[in-house]
């Protein structure tokens, strides 16, 4: 299928934040923002569920139950993200980088079936983990889904108000194309976020 032209840039962008993020959480090395090749180790469960500050959500056993201003564990599994019913805690808790890799990865696994398959997944369908390599194949996966379904779409379906029929967010009253910006903006910030906490959890130990 050819790729709309106002798709392309969109999807270019999507591709290079996606690499530079799976780079700076697995190495062997990074691209240092001026081109070059820096050397990074493999993210590790220290630094997966680090919290730098008291009172931070994150990703739990359900046995342990949430954690402070958490009223409920999202997702599946022996393992939630921590989570709670709007209106949202303010100010809003600090969060680790498996709670903001967990939320990328729900993001884009959601976005990809209310856009090209089922339509019918929910939160509570989202597997959750506490294990750093499953939580990195977990997004690898969720991104390589979005890809997938932004593949499937035409330039009548990016004007098409509520294409992606996500349940969380404003797809139901925007054109796809402007959700397909957002999950880029998601997925810019969200990877910085994580990028930033392991060089202060790396500086930490220095």
């Amino acid at each position: 299928m050819v790729i709309p032209p106002r798709l392309a840039p969109l999807l270019q962008q999507f591709d290079f934040a996606r690499e530079r993020l799976a780079d700076r959480m697995t190495g062997p090395v990074m691209d240092s923002g001026d081109g070059t090749d820096t050397k990074v180790g493999p993210m590790t469960g220290e630094e997966y569920l680090w919290e730098p500050v008291p009172d931070c959500w994150s990703v739990r056993r359900r046995t342990d139950g949430p954690g402070q201003r958490a009223t409920f564990l999202a997702g599946t599994g022996d393992w939630g993200r921590d989570a709670a019913a709007y209106p949202h805690p303010w100010p809003p808790p600090f969060t680790t980088i498996a709670w903001r890799l967990s939320h990328l990865s729900e993001m884009l696994t959601l976005r990809a079936d209310h856009t090209a398959g089922s339509h019918a997944l929910t939160r509570d369908d989202y597997h959750v983990t506490g294990d750093v390599t499953e939580a990195v194949a977990a997004f690898d996966a969720a991104a390589t889904a979005w890809r997938k379904a932004l593949l499937s779409v035409d330039d009548t379906a990016l004007d098409t108000v509520g294409y992606c029929t996500y349940p969380h967010g404003g797809d139901a009253d925007e054109p796809f194309i402007d959700i397909v910006w957002w999950v880029n903006q998601e997925l810019l910030h969200h990877g910085a976020e994580i990028a930033l906490l392991r060089d202060l959890h790396r500086a930490r130990q220095r």
